[in-house]
């Protein structure tokens, strides 16, 4: 309702009774805000604490024990789950170069505000540097350099870089009082291989976590989707002023049931509008409107006393919200959780940097993996090779049976087979690794036809030297990008709980305007007095003639002031979609602290499992290392034995096959192990600092510090590669 006073003491008397009524609303409202504590009836539960519980700090745990909290007042109530504090924001580059949180400037061109920015379109060209490492055909590739091609070409780094200016874009659209539209920020993982995409092993040991959507879409809401109360509360007015203006000409011709009214029995009337209008909100709550209308008519009805007539009028209006919508911290809460997403956007970008730098190795270990193995299937053959000619050698001097031939014959053709197995395996490594690395793989491009051969290879260390597990969950706690995430989204929970709460109150508005308004014209000619005078007709010269200029002037000297205040009251009696967005953000918050606390014990356990998962690989390179060394004793034994004739040629072949088998056990361990190390640097967040990656070069794509990756040294036998030539793949 609207009620408007003006130069009257009502209105103070109502104000007072406005403010009295309403003082115990707000002061209710306020202490459920920050306490919601109520001594508990027997049998019942205590209720929780708010999402204002004050002073509550994250102590991360680790060892998986409970943490500790101070227990609101009350006997029995539970202690409220830790809210930790955000990580402070980075300070990164920008890929594109330009600020979208900011607008477009004024100057030189004051209507840029109005024409389409446009943005670079994507490059899909590869960086030199990868066809600068090809030699005689064949790409020979370190792991540091395929870190460093990775960070400035991979697809998947590429398409997350483009989240950050999204982000911006939500800043800059809260800062003119419009909600936020969000960001995704999860890993884009559409690169096949080291695991993913059903190409590559993951790490013997390693155990899996986390949660996954409903199937069918079970829980969605209206279309299909799940929403939240991200944004609920009173939506702020526009901060961006807008000016409006209207300008019309209308001619129209009414016939008239008689012609005392206007003087006429067909009335011919032109009318020119010409209105502006100003409207702004401001962030306590506030909004200022001013109206400029102004009209002129001609028409040929003697009744009017000036024609034209010209009409101006003005009125300067302010609302204030006094209970829903009042508030700085509550007009711009928008800003500050889009400013928060531009946060979490940051953190998703480090995560996808850290799991696409960490596939990039899993891929070059496995390139490995399949080029060591392809080696041992190729001495396995030249063995078998070797023992056949010299089988047939001796079945020709008559010391060897026949059938002797036919099983060296066997063997030959099973590690013929095992190596054409292993080569395509290979082939295949060396195509994902390309995919990996590259935008594009076009048929004219060297590339294409290069074997990738690996430079690098695992250096184990005499001994492993991890730091403690707690202290290395400590690591995760204090680096992980999706713990930071989760703590920020925890953030941004208690902002959406402070507009919920406001939310439920009634809008009270108080409204003060002023105004006025002013007429001018010529005296109507049709309607003065002639010759013979005409019954009310005006004697010439009575009205003076005055124009705009007066009619405006007029508007400010209040000679006709239109003054007053108003209280616009609106109270939804039922409340239940307010009260059904308020609980369901107390619900939402309360389920991010459990989430919070959850990830926290998964983050301790997947740090104790890859402690274990690197102990447990490191041991079996150990022994796989003992047992090719025993295997190869044994068959140089054996085959001595065997040029004696003290032995079998059965037993020699049995020697071949465990000497194989054991050079493959160890590469295979050998490439765990390394997966294990950089699966524990991946969830220990130390990727970037391990292997000296810089984040704002991993942002632009330009890579100007070479990655150093620990624990490597270089394969001699690749290294020689470049003296062969290179081999074609199967047609």
């Amino acid at each position: 309702m609207s009620v408007g006073f003006i130069r009257s003491n009502v209105a103070r008397k109502v104000i007072s009774v406005v403010c009295l009524l309403t003082f115990p609303a707000v002061a209710q409202q306020a202490n459920t805000g920050l306490t919601m504590q109520a001594t508990p009836v027997a049998g019942q539960q205590p209720s929780a604490p708010t999402a204002n519980d004050s002073q509550q700090t994250a102590t991360p745990a680790t060892n998986g024990s409970q943490q500790s909290a101070t227990p609101a007042p009350g006997a029995g109530q539970q202690p409220s789950a830790p809210v930790s504090s955000a990580p402070e924001p980075k300070n990164l580059p920008r890929p594109t170069g330009e600020d979208y949180s900011k607008p477009t400037s004024l100057l030189p061109n004051p209507f840029a505000r109005y024409i389409p920015r446009d943005v670079p379109p994507p490059s899909f060209t590869n960086a030199p540097k990868i066809e600068q490492l090809i030699q005689n055909g064949k790409l020979m590739l370190s792991l540091n350099d395929a870190i460093a091609i990775a960070l400035a070409d991979n697809l998947d780094i590429a398409v997350q870089r483009y989240n950050l200016p999204i982000a911006d874009t939500d800043i800059l659209r809260t800062k003119a009082g419009q909600s936020f539209l969000g960001i995704n920020s999860g890993v884009v993982q559409n690169t096949p291989g080291g695991g993913v995409g059903g190409v590559g092993a993951g790490v013997t040991g390693a155990g899996v976590g986390g949660t996954t959507a409903g199937a069918g879409g079970a829980g969605g809401g209206a279309g299909g989707f799940v929403g939240n109360t991200s944004g609920a509360g009173p939506q702020p007015d526009s901060f961006d002023p807008v000016l409006s203006g209207t300008l019309s000409f209308e001619r129209a011709i009414f016939p008239l049931s008689n012609s005392v009214t206007a003087g006429t029995s067909v009335l011919n009337q032109n009318t020119t509008t010409g209105d502006l209008s100003y409207f702004q909100g401001f962030s306590p709550g506030t909004a200022l409107t001013v109206g400029f209308n102004n009209s002129r008519f001609t028409s040929n009805s003697p009744r009017s006393s000036t024609n034209p007539n010209l009409q101006s009028n003005f009125r300067a209006q302010v609302r204030q919200h006094l209970l829903q919508g009042f508030g700085p911290s509550l007009n711009t809460r928008l800003i500050r959780q889009a400013r928060n997403n531009k946060k979490i956007t940051e953190e998703g970008f480090r995560q996808q940097v850290i799991v696409t730098v960490s596939q990039i190795q899993n891929i070059y270990w496995d390139l490995v993996n399949a080029y060591e193995d392809f080696k041992v299937k190729e001495r396995s053959l030249s063995l078998a090779q070797k023992t056949l000619s010299d089988n047939q050698k001796q079945v020709e001097i008559g010391t060897l049976a026949p059938l002797d031939v036919v099983r060296a014959q066997s063997s030959v053709a099973t590690a013929d087979q095992d190596l054409i197995i292993s080569r395509t395996n290979l082939q295949l490594q060396q195509l994902v690794i390309k995919n990996a690395l590259t935008r594009s793989l076009s048929g004219n491009s060297p590339l294409v036809q290069a074997d990738v051969i690996p430079t690098d290879t695992i250096q184990i260390p005499d001994q492993e030297n991890l730091p403690p597990v707690d202290d290395l969950i400590q690591q995760a706690l204090a680096n992980r990008p999706d713990y930071s995430q989760q703590k920020i989204n925890l953030k941004n929970s208690q902002i959406n709980i402070k507009g919920t709460n406001n939310g439920l109150l009634p809008v009270i508005d108080l409204v003060g305007f002023y105004g006025a308004s002013s007429i001018a014209g010529v005296q109507n000619p049709l309607g003065t007095c002639g010759i013979p005078a005409t019954p009310g007709c005006i004697p010439p010269g009575s009205i003076p003639t005055t124009g705009f200029g007066d009619a405006f002037s007029n508007l400010f000297n209040s000679s006709a002031p239109d003054k007053g205040v108003a209280i616009n009251i609106q109270i939804p009696l039922g409340n239940r979609a307010a009260q059904a967005t308020q609980i369901r953000s107390r619900l939402e918050f309360r389920q991010s602290q459990l989430a919070l606390k959850s990830l926290e014990n998964q983050i301790a356990f997947t740090v104790r499992n890859d402690a274990f998962t690197v102990e447990q690989n490191r041991a079996r390179v150990a022994a796989a290392q003992k047992a090719k060394e025993l295997s190869a004793q044994t068959l140089d034994a054996e085959q001595k034995k065997y040029n004696l004739g003290a032995s079998t040629y059965l037993a020699v072949l049995q020697d071949e096959r465990d000497l194989a088998a054991s050079e493959s056990a160890l590469v295979a361990a050998m490439t765990n192990y390394a997966k294990s190390k950089v699966l524990l640097d991946r969830d220990t967040a130390q990727t970037l600092d391990r292997n000296n990656i810089k984040l704002d070069e991993a942002v632009t794509g330009q890579i100007h510090t070479e990655p150093n990756v620990p624990g490597i040294m270089p394969n001699k036998t690749a290294l020689q590669e470049t003296t062969t030539p290179a081999q074609q793949p199967p047609k």
